[in-house]
């Protein structure tokens, strides 16, 4: 057990230390679970659909980036015997005639985003491998790496794992590809949204719409280790461009952290975990955050320490699949056992010198310790509130939904992108039943068979302060949904009314507003979800007869929503076995009784917080609703007196 150090560390107490030994333990721990000359590292759990083979290099390459950047400072210390043992795996998954040999890019396309995690670990340990390795060796290594040249790959983040190997190839004097290159630059030059975000890909086209973790953890990394891979041979211009967005990135995305570590838990591959803090440490590897270096490391240790201590190493001392613990719901189709250890790129702050400010200055506390925080991220459409009572970060969403196609057709909703709202310390359950049934921190049209409408894709009205609005063409499946990422064949779609959604923010509270307009050809009600609460025991629920419905988690932890104007009908939904932060799961829910009304405004007050405790939520908070020439102007004024007005207009 290595001790804390409150005097460095006053809010964590860990140091260059903690994260050294957290290292050394996963490269240990794996290491029962390769192959004979540990080509492949085959851990326990559910297969991709890429298959067992493909699973092997996968656990292999993402161990080796841990290792690489566990290397790349350690002086002549390599106490746990990682140059040899990775450079050994080299040696064999390169051998076509070895029982261990790596598939080729051409056979698996997963192979191709392992090859730039090989590459950059290559990279970083030089000395230890890459320049130590028999000849032979590495020209087999360059084979294997120049199959992916020119090749085709995914149009989003995956252009850099080509761009990356090309990279790596040149500075060895091997093949590379200009023209993979230049793609993935320009392609990142499409992709940028403007204030440091990136948006990943952007499906078949139309307007910028895939924003979550990838912003930070593939599309800031990428591009600046590119540049410093490839030295005097980029382009002098990309490395002042690619520094300055991360700067304005991270500026942003400091509040997206929770006062106990907890990440905002919203977008795929979540089973990443910790992924989140590369652009952190990308930051300060190239001078290029807003941060102070204690802060930083405030925010990088606080985030591994939350994941530790929250289990996500089994008793193995393995990642299982999941966020915490093992939940393997939250895997998508090309999740293998391997894939949490691209939590690895977590750990790229170990490329920097124990003297670096940010392993040597003390700890600074974070802005949402200190005072509640708000803040408007414009390119992904969200409104950040943190509060300082409880540490909890929560976001609505009302530009972002990662639709495919262009924008203007029906596409069924992914719970962990086209909700209202997002948090630190709440989560969408995660089942097939959560896919067809939507509810938790969303707005639905209830048809006659009480079938939820789904919302995306969605188009941003407005982003302000404290006030958002977007609006949706309601629609129903006709037919299950599938699992996002599974190529399983779209349902198509029956369409409905519109409804334009707003929200309304003051610390922990929202006032949430739906205002839905015609075509309205059935009897259809509408219905609102707050916030899911999970837990390892079952939440405490109640019905209201405000109406009014709420959950709390054994640690207090409350999730309310309150009917302001038009809903009727409340209660709560539990589901087991659904969710990523614990077994059990609750969500309130509003409903109406009767038939909606176009045109009229419905209301609610929906609240996520450590302090509120449930129906007082509301109390002090007032509503009034005018029309103008058929705009609707909602108008509320909370317990501390302030105002704030909002506008729902109808479609033109």
């Amino acid at each position: 057990m290595i001790p804390e150090d409150r005097l460095l560390s006053p809010y964590t107490g860990w140091t260059r230390t903690h994260w050294e030994g957290l290292a050394d333990a996963q490269l240990a721990a794996v290491r029962p679970y390769a192959t004979d000359r540990h080509a492949l590292i085959h851990l326990p759990g559910p297969a991709s659909r890429s298959g067992r083979h493909s699973d092997g290099l996968e656990g292999f390459a993402r161990t080796f980036l841990l290792a690489g950047f566990r290397l790349a400072r350690s002086g002549d210390n390599d106490a746990g015997g990682h140059a040899s043992w990775y450079a050994e795996g080299l040696a064999a998954g390169t051998d076509p005639n070895s029982p261990e040999h790596w598939p080729s890019m051409r056979e698996c396309g997963q192979a191709k985003v392992e090859c730039a995690s090989v590459a950059i670990a290559l990279h970083e340990t030089r000395r230890w491998i890459w320049d130590r390795l028999d000849e032979g060796v590495r020209q087999r290594v360059v084979a294997w790496m120049t199959d992916l040249l020119d090749s085709d790959v995914s149009d989003n983040n995956w252009v850099w794992f080509r761009a990356i190997t090309s990279a790596f190839l040149r500075s060895v004097g091997a093949p590379w590809s200009a023209s993979d290159i230049d793609h993935a630059i320009a392609r990142t030059e499409d992709w940028y949204a403007g204030d440091g975000w990136y948006s990943d890909g952007n499906g078949a086209g139309g307007p910028l719409r895939h924003f979550d973790h990838y912003s930070g953890w593939a599309m800031q990394y990428y591009p600046l280790w590119y540049c410093r891979i490839s030295g005097a041979d980029a382009d002098p211009d990309l490395l002042p461009r690619y520094r300055a967005r991360l700067r304005s990135y991270l500026d942003d995305a400091q509040y997206l952290v929770a006062a106990d570590g907890a990440p905002l838990y919203q977008g795929r591959s979540l089973t990443y975990r910790y992924a989140t803090l590369c652009p952190l440490w990308v930051g300060a590897v190239f001078d290029a955050t807003p941060l102070p270096a204690g802060r930083t490391r405030r925010l990088a240790s606080g985030v591994l320490r939350h994941f530790t201590e929250a289990g996500c190493f089994d008793g193995r001392g393995l990642q299982s699949l999941g966020w915490h613990g093992e939940f393997t719901a939250i895997r998508q189709p090309y999740s293998g056992p391997g894939s949490p250890y691209w939590s690895s790129k977590g750990f790229a702050g170990l490329v920097l010198p124990a003297e670096h400010p940010v392993w040597a200055e003390k700890e600074e506390s974070l802005p949402i310790e200190t005072r509640d925080v708000r803040r408007t991220l414009t390119a992904p459409g969200w409104l950040v509130s943190g509060t300082a009572a409880d540490g909890i970060v929560r976001i609505v969403n009302h530009g972002s939904d990662h639709a495919f196609g262009d924008g203007v057709g029906p596409e069924a909703d992914d719970p962990v992108y086209s909700r209202l709202a997002y948090a630190s310390h709440a989560a969408p359950d995660s089942t097939e039943a959560s896919l067809n049934d939507p509810l938790d921190s969303h707005i639905a049209l209830l048809d006659a068979e009480g079938h939820p409408s789904h919302r995306r894709p969605l188009t941003r009205l407005h982003l302000g302060v404290r006030t958002a609005v977007s609006r949706h063409r309601a629609h129903w499946p006709l037919g299950p949904v599938p699992a996002p990422y599974a190529h399983d064949p779209a349902p198509s779609f029956r369409t409905g009314p519109w409804i334009t959604t707003a929200s309304v923010l003051n610390g922990p509270l929202e006032v949430r507003l739906a205002r839905v307009d015609g075509p309205v050809q059935e009897p259809l009600r509408l219905r609102l979800g707050g916030y899911c609460l999970a837990a390892a025991e079952p939440p405490f629920t109640h019905e209201g007869t405000g109406p009014g419905a709420w959950v709390r988690r054994p640690d207090g932890l409350f999730s309310t929503v309150v009917a302001l104007r038009g809903f009727d009908e409340a209660g709560v939904a539990t589901a087991q076995d659904a969710n990523a932060l614990g077994p059990y799961s609750a969500t309130p829910w509003l409903a109406t009784t009767a038939e909606v009304q176009p045109g009229t405004v419905y209301a609610a007050l929906v609240c996520l917080s450590g302090v509120v405790e449930g129906p007082a939520a509301a109390e002090g908070v007032h509503l009034e609703v005018s029309y103008d020439d058929g705009t609707a102007l909602a108008s509320v004024t909370w317990p501390d007196g302030t105002k704030d007005t909002v506008r729902l207009e109808s479609p033109r």
